[in-house]
């Protein structure tokens, strides 16, 4: 599964509308093009995002091509992105990780003299502003 296509795929209105009605019912172009109120042709197109996203399947039926959610790649993105939420937040403590930029002064969060680096890097804040949350980011002091 590419996570970017199928994201792509589905961030689209009308895709996740069509997706929503194949969850429910197995529906072929015409179907889908009458209960979207859309031509046969522009559901044609969109089918063909989905399906190159890995999200569906077709079953031919007579004339007709009847598609079906490929569910277990829905699932894997949900996993995914179950795995990303949980992602815990580790707090930058000076001097003891690489990418931290705070080893330049560790106190400088009592002072409140951080270089731009640092307070961006740990705040991400916009140095122009008063309304600075400088002491509150992840590389507070402890």
């Amino acid at each position: 599964m590419d996570k970017t296509n199928v994201l792509k795929a589905i961030a689209d209105e009308t895709r996740m509308n069509i997706l929503m009605l194949l969850l429910r019912h197995n529906y072929c172009v015409r179907a889908l093009a009458n209960e979207l109120n859309l031509t046969e042709a522009t559901i044609s197109q969109h089918l063909k995002v989905l399906r190159e996203a890995g999200l569906l399947v077709g079953e031919r039926r007579g004339y007709f091509m009847h598609y079906d959610v490929e569910r277990s790649v829905l699932s894997k993105l949900a996993n995914e992105i179950e795995a990303l939420a949980a992602i815990e937040r580790k707090s930058c403590k000076p001097k003891q990780r690489d990418d931290c930029p705070a080893d330049e002064k560790e106190d400088c969060h009592k002072k409140g003299d951080c270089s731009d680096e640092l307070k961006a890097f740990c705040h991400g804040i916009d140095h122009d502003k008063k309304d600075e949350r400088h002491g509150n980011g992840a590389c507070h002091k402890s």
